[in-house]
């Protein structure tokens, strides 16, 4: 039976997840006509991203190379995220990209070092068996070599990056691949009175633009997905209380850090993410445990630098819409839901959104039964990510109203699970893909000062492994490795990736 394929696709909203919706779309099928429609008179929700490394393929399918895409978003490399007082004032751990060295034994390598710091042996910190960190700490990068026998190959990294800046580019992209850009408001609707499809938005000045499929891109509006089809929003704010953020850039003060900073505050968290041109600053908070012009006032006490622009204050709510594609409509971005920015997903869940969009790409007669394989997917994603962000949250010994709430709340159940694993046996358990894995659960548990009640009991039954020599070992190489690489500028200045584009808006 021959398929009767998608003749158009109507991106309605730009900014980044916007464009990256249109460029890839339009890059894996040529031949679909796909348009986009947004409006100079709505802002973005564009406070400058830091990523997380898929966005690296990303970008390879589009065809942008690395250092076009570091110079045009006067971006800079991030190795990973550098935690400050998140279990209690004064603790600092590293979530790094990539590994914790290489295990030398079937006893995974945090086992022997739990066991050996149990009986008073110098293994400093656990931190300290990353590559990632080595660099980073010293504000060093390289990119990872790709020889498995080497250190170097153990680390991974991606980016911070102007998101204004990273639109305008998949812009050019999109539109040189043939993507047609139109301006204006979308002030209605048209739906199928039958079947209740989409049929086409009508713009202020009376443009008509039809499609057979839509991407809803319009952010916390959710035009077509919330606003029209009435999607109901599932709220996860009993779990994550935070619900308001005040952005705002500085000015650089001292080398810009190849990592991003999480700082736990009195009732949330303040972002800080170093570009090229500008710091991006922000105050992640949970309003009924802290007032909005309180909270302003304790992101610009923490300020690196001097500010550049007036605090922006964005509202939204944790959750996403139950289901992220009904009738002929796919939301990305916060027109599907919004997770803070703890571990730097937004972006991330845009590019996972239109992957397996493309990946489920339906014909026109035909989309029932990729629709609900697509909205199953989508929602054990979003819901693993949340569990890995709760876990932050769980984890600490704080004062303050906020945090005491957070540590004693009752846990979503596949949570709840995992964490009974690791306390009891050290042991990472999962029930599926995560988009963190093994290193990044491993991170959160050690650095928040959360060690299980006991070692794999396999390693009393090794006392021939030499785990003090290995560890020792990697800690010298990773330190080695480190030395030799060069600053995190120096490395963005000789590869012709210093930007000259003019700062952006906050």
């Amino acid at each position: 039976m021959s398929a009767r394929p998608l003749r158009a696709l109507l991106v309605v909203g730009g900014g980044a997840a916007g464009w990256m919706a249109a460029a890839a779309i339009k890059t894996a099928a040529p031949a679909l006509a796909v348009a986009l429609v947004e409006s100079e008179e709505i802002g973005i929700v564009g406070v400058g991203e830091a990523t997380i490394p898929p966005i690296r393929q990303f970008n390879r399918q589009l065809g942008i190379g690395e250092a076009e895409f570091v110079r045009a978003t006067m971006g800079s490399f991030k190795l990973g995220i550098r935690f400050l007082d998140w279990s209690r004032p004064g603790a600092a751990y590293f979530h790094p990209f990539g590994s914790f060295g290489v295990d030398f034994d079937p006893v995974p390598l945090h086992h022997w070092w739990l066991k050996l710091k149990a009986a008073g042996a110098d293994v400093g910190s656990f931190d300290d068996h990353a590559m990632a960190w080595g660099a980073a700490s010293r504000g060093r990068f390289a990119p990872a070599i790709p020889d498995p026998r080497r250190i170097q190959s153990t680390l991974d990294h991606a980016y911070h990056f102007d998101a204004f800046l990273y639109a305008a580019l998949l812009r050019r992209v999109a539109e040189a691949r043939g993507v047609t850009r139109h301006e204006g408001r979308v002030v209605q609707v048209e739906r199928d009175g039958e079947g209740g499809d989409l049929v086409a938005v009508v713009l202020a000045d009376g443009r008509r633009l039809a499609a057979d499929l839509f991407v809803d891109a319009s952010g916390f509006r959710s035009l077509l997905l919330g606003e029209t089809l009435g999607e109901p929003f599932a709220d996860w704010s009993h779990w994550l209380p935070c619900d308001r953020a005040w952005a705002v850039p500085s000015a650089n003060a001292g080398p810009i850090a190849p990592y991003t900073r999480s700082t736990a505050r009195t009732a949330g968290w303040q972002w800080t993410i170093p570009l090229q041109h500008r710091t991006g600053n922000g105050l992640v908070f949970a309003s009924a445990f802290l007032g909005e012009e309180a909270a302003r006032d304790e992101l610009l006490a923490n300020l690196p630098g001097a500010p550049l622009a007036e605090p922006r204050l964005l509202r939204f709510r944790t959750g996403r819409r139950v289901r992220s594609w009904v009738h002929n409509v796919v939301a990305v971005g916060l027109a599907a839901g919004f997770m803070e920015p703890l571990e730097s997903t937004s972006i991330h869940l845009v590019q996972t959104a239109v992957t397996r969009l493309l990946a489920l790409l339906p014909d026109r007669d035909g989309m029932a039964v990729p629709r609900a394989e697509y909205n199953r997917i989508t929602a054990e994603e979003w819901e693993r990510i949340r569990d890995f962000l709760l876990l932050h949250y769980h984890l600490n010994a704080r004062e303050g109203e906020m945090w005491r709430m957070c540590a004693h709340s009752a846990l979503p159940e596949g949570l709840a699970w995992k964490l009974e694993q690791w306390r009891e046996t050290g042991r990472l358990v999962s029930f599926g893909y995560e988009l963190f894995q093994n290193p990044s659960w491993l991170a959160v548990h050690m650095g928040q000062g959360a060690p299980p009640k006991r070692w794999d009991a396999l390693a009393e039954q090794r006392p021939h492994v030499p785990a003090a020599e290995r560890l020792a070992g990697l800690r010298r190489v990773i330190a080695e490795a480190a030395e030799a690489m060069p600053l995190h500028a120096e490395f963005i200045s000789a590869n012709g990736m210093a930007g000259t584009a003019a700062p952006a808006a906050a």
